[in-house]
């Protein structure tokens, strides 16, 4: 059940070239959730190493993998293209990427699409049932029913849980019984402000940035978010009559030639809708299009946008602006006071989304340092994911207590909290997953664990020692720079001398930090801490 690509800072995504802890031949299939690419994005990768069966998803989800994969294998090609480029340059191997696009292509040949509350049978012993999960088009959460030695059991698979009443999408289906249940905790351990009060924010944030001569960033995920804005964009502009002098000259772009196709498919899913999209489309309305909404494709748009001086509002990918046209948006305008930036999705650990949310004065763009001067909002509001209130509700469905649940996709204080939450609600047993992990399941209440890799410590973890240790690297560079303008008798040759000395020292640092355990170790601790 899902094949998704890491996502985040370098320890994470150096995960994906990791062998399987399988072998992806042995599989007889692979369901998947929904189309995001942390769900889904390797995949091409799980058919290029022996995967040879099907993958089974919702019809929207196999509309939108069919545009995602071909997306997240494009970038693959150009980030390896990027660094052989570097590696020619200094003598060094050429490096391959993770998969090409017809890699891509020939996984898609596997994609079998199925419809919500379609019984299937992807083999003997094995059934399965898609239900609507409210996060993006096409999200499910999957009931996996098995029989071993004629015993049956019952798994359910939330995949990502969206938030209720939204636009667009349908509340996630509640499931009332299950045996096993592994679970999403992404906001396990907090409460997102009313959806209401997001929109009203972001309206107010739109008209006093527009009025003081500024441009209006939203990062947002090509599927799910950028849809969801573009809808209660329609109905302001549409709606709004106070404000009808300053929104005729606006416009709103989406700046993202994938959320342009998603985009697209959305619109050939509205049988996927809640039925207040539904009743507005029968009334002859366009829910995902208005006047001043334009969709650029071409990088030369996109670059026109940021030389035009006119105020706008830009709507681009990629959500967590590791990836991109949103960088070259921030880059132009992140140094404006006169700008917005406002986020309205999750910002995973060790991104460049996560260090502006959490206040960094000065971020790194394409080498460049950029001093963050506009004003920057997080309006959870708009998550696609359910928050802790929310998350005990769906359990709450579960007209019995399930012999297990497992906690997964999220930081471990929400996964701990979501965990402690629902043990108090509900009594109900909770296991915190830890990276990978083996269980044997067994309904007589007997569940074992046996990990099958330790990690020392976790990715986010090792990317706060790293980047507190870039910091004093940094700090150190100035200080060099600053003693060579001040003593002369200092050479070039001994500068990068002391340089790279300050760079061994960091390297030697960081794999120190790579070498503690998890186990209590008070030395290591202490030489870390150091």
């Amino acid at each position: 059940m899902d094949c998704g690509l890491f996502q985040g800072n370098d320890d994470l995504e150096e995960l994906n070239w990791q062998p399987f802890d399988f072998d992806p031949a042995e599989l007889d299939f692979v369901l998947i959730s929904h189309a995001h690419i942390d769900h889904s994005g390797r995949i091409p990768l799980l058919v290029k190493r022996g995967f040879n069966g099907k993958i089974y998803c919702s019809d929207a989800t196999a509309d939108l993998l069919n545009v995602m994969l071909r997306d997240s294998a494009y970038i693959q090609e150009k980030e390896a293209e990027w660094q052989n480029n570097k590696n020619q340059r200094a003598g060094r191997p050429l490096v391959e990427p993770l998969y090409t696009v017809k890699d891509a292509e020939r996984a898609l040949l596997h994609i079998e699409p199925v419809l919500y509350d379609q019984l299937l049978e992807p083999c003997e012993d094995v059934k399965v049932v898609f239900n609507d999960a409210g996060h993006i088009l096409g999200s499910s959460i999957i009931e996996l029913f098995i029989k071993e030695n004629g015993d049956p059991s019952k798994l359910v698979f939330t995949g990502d849980l969206g938030m209720r009443n939204k636009p667009i999408l349908r509340d996630p289906t509640i499931i009332k019984k299950a045996d096993f249940v592994i679970m999403e905790a992404t906001y396990g351990d907090r409460v997102h402000e009313e959806n209401s009060a997001s929109i009203d924010c972001l309206v107010d944030i739109v008209l006093k940035t527009i009025r003081r001569g500024g441009n209006v960033i939203i990062p947002s995920f090509a599927v799910g978010r950028t849809q969801e804005l573009i809808y209660l964009f329609n109905r302001f502009y549409e709606e709004n009559e106070e404000c009808r002098e300053v929104l005729d000259k606006i416009m709103v772009y989406v700046d993202s030639p994938m959320a342009t196709s998603a985009t697209e498919v959305f619109r050939r899913n509205a049988q996927v809708f809640d039925e207040e999209t539904k009743a507005y489309i029968l009334n002859g309305n366009n829910p995902l299009d208005f006047k001043n909404l334009k969709f650029t494709r071409t990088s030369e748009d996109s670059k026109a946008l940021n030389m035009d001086p006119q105020p706008k509002i830009i709507i681009s990918a990629s959500g967590m602006c590791e990836a991109g046209r949103i960088k070259h948006h921030l880059k132009h305008n992140l140094w404006n006071p006169k700008a917005s930036i406002v986020f309205v999705g999750y910002q995973s650990v060790g991104t460049l989304g996560r260090s502006i949310v959490d206040g960094d004065k000065q971020v790194s763009i394409f080498g460049e340092r950029i001093q963050v001067e506009a004003e920057i909002h997080n309006l959870q509001g708009f998550s696609g994911h359910a928050d802790r209130d929310q998350l005990l509700e769906w359990v709450g469905g579960l007209q019995r207590p399930p012999h297990e649940i497992f906690l997964i996709h999220g930081e471990e204080d929400a996964k701990k909290g979501l965990a402690e939450s629902i043990r108090n609600t509900y009594g109900y047993n909770c296991i915190d997953v830890q990276q990978v992990s083996e269980y044997t399941l067994s309904k007589d209440g007997a569940v074992t664990r046996e990990d099958i890799e330790s990690r020392i410590v976790s990715p986010e973890s090792l990317w706060s020692i790293k980047k507190n240790m870039y910091d004093v690297h940094d700090e150190l560079v100035k200080v060099l720079y600053n003693t060579h303008l001040a003593v002369s008798s200092l050479s070039p040759e001994q500068v990068a001398d002391i340089n790279n000395i300050i760079l061994e020292i960091q390297k030697n640092i960081l794999n120190l930090g790579s070498a503690v355990t998890r186990e209590k170790d008070p030395y290591m601790d202490t030489a870390v801490n150091q």
